[in-house]
């Protein structure tokens, strides 16, 4: 057999054994934010930007496992391991933002779980959504996050919108314990300034009173400014703060002078760690927060036996959906080719918005243009008995 003959017979086996291999041997992304290749050889890489130190590191704690669990569920993603990045915001804005930028430079990051604070997924989401990437937060509720003037591309929750929260807050407050007079305090930041404004404004117009709205500054002292406000005779005052700002308002209302009014506060406060560090001051307070879902059996077991201890706050059953959406949208976005994966990020962001009647562990998960995915459900709990317990609705 002469050289021609061997090369036309060699070309066509070649040609041959590519089509039997499905066609397409090469990709060239054209996707307007970019494309993530993850080789035959590779895992496929997501981050978390969660609290993982600090007073509130329980509630980015009890996320990143929620995440860690739904990984285990998942196993391979399109044949792929799937590694996890965590990054810490601190539930700060200035970490967040420094987090943030440290995930965009890694080109291999196909998306983030988090912040776990709102004042940390503000900086956090245009970082990232400027990087052509997607945020998921299963706990920021701050309502200027999913505002359509102010929305950032990228974000995403699958937590409710506190337009809600204020909403149950101010209804409780009126209609079930007829309060008149509320007082708020707030440390300025974005979650705990536009809830109490939200649950003014509604208990306002159910025709209450909102008495006065303290910001806590630095280096202010808290018990000076509550005294400041006992003149105005407040019947329930409402704090949705975090733990050491809870903790020392706790503290300070017994000595301010108040005619013993109704306290209450938000999810920010709902931990164990709370309860223990303030009783008995907390007995018989009020907080609004996540509706008592009936758990999975099987995921609590899994919780229990990979961290030797029960859930230990309320955000593991949203991250558990954030990183499945996320799994979805993969699988939706990516194109195989040969041995090799390519996710196209403009392709993954838009199969996220079209997420649809989706059944998650905490709720169904239905995506809003502005990344609005949870269902508003939010009961109202009371500490008893050194726990939170469902009184209403």
């Amino acid at each position: 057999m002469n050289r021609f003959i061997l090369f036309v017979l060699l070309t066509i086996v070649a040609l041959f054994l590519s089509a039997c291999g499905g066609g397409t041997t090469s990709f060239t992304c054209t996707d307007p934010l970019g494309c993530v290749t993850v080789s035959s050889s590779e895992n496929i890489k997501v981050a978390t930007l969660l609290t993982m130190s600090g007073p509130d590191q329980v509630y980015g704690i009890d996320a990143v496992r929620g995440v860690e669990i739904a990984i285990a569920d998942e196993g391979k993603l399109l044949g792929h391991a799937i590694d996890l990045e965590k990054a810490d915001d601190q539930c700060d804005e200035k970490a967040a933002e420094t987090a943030a930028k440290q995930l965009a430079a890694d080109k291999q990051v196909i998306s983030v779980i988090g912040a776990t604070c709102s004042s940390a997924s503000v900086p956090a989401a245009k970082v990232l959504s400027d990087a052509g990437m997607t945020l998921i937060s299963p706990s920021s509720t701050a309502p200027s996050l999913t505002d359509p003037t102010l929305h950032q591309a990228g974000f995403l929750r699958t937590i409710y919108n506190d337009k809600a929260q204020g909403k149950a807050v101010a209804n409780f407050a009126y209609n079930v314990l007829g309060l008149r007079r509320m007082l708020t305090v707030h440390d300025g930041t974005p979650y705990p300034r536009e809830l109490q404004q939200t649950a003014c404004d509604n208990f306002q117009q159910l025709g209450g009173t909102c008495v006065g709205q303290i910001e806590l500054g630095s280096g202010q002292n808290i018990l000076t400014l509550l005294q400041a406000a006992t003149p105005l005779n407040p019947d329930v005052i409402y704090f949705p703060v975090y733990t050491e700002d809870g903790i020392a308002i706790t503290e300070a209302i017994p000595q301010a002078g108040f005619n013993d009014p109704a306290l209450m506060s938000s999810d920010g406060l709902i931990s164990a760690d709370f309860i223990e560090r303030t009783k008995p001051n907390t007995e018989g307070m009020y907080l609004s927060g996540p509706a008592e879902v009936s758990e999975s059996t099987a995921f609590l077991q899994k919780y229990k036996a990979r961290y030797g201890e029960g859930p230990i706050a309320d955000y593991h059953l949203q991250a558990y959906d954030a990183a499945n959406i996320l799994f979805s949208a993969i699988q939706a976005s990516a194109q195989v080719v040969g041995n090799d994966l390519y996710i196209q990020r403009k392709k993954l962001r838009d199969a996220l918005y079209k997420t649809h009647g989706v059944q998650g562990l905490s709720t169904v998960i239905t995506c809003s243009p502005d990344g609005d995915c949870a269902q508003p459900n939010i009961d109202i709990f009371q500490i008893a008995n050194n726990d939170f317990r469902e009184i209403y609705p």
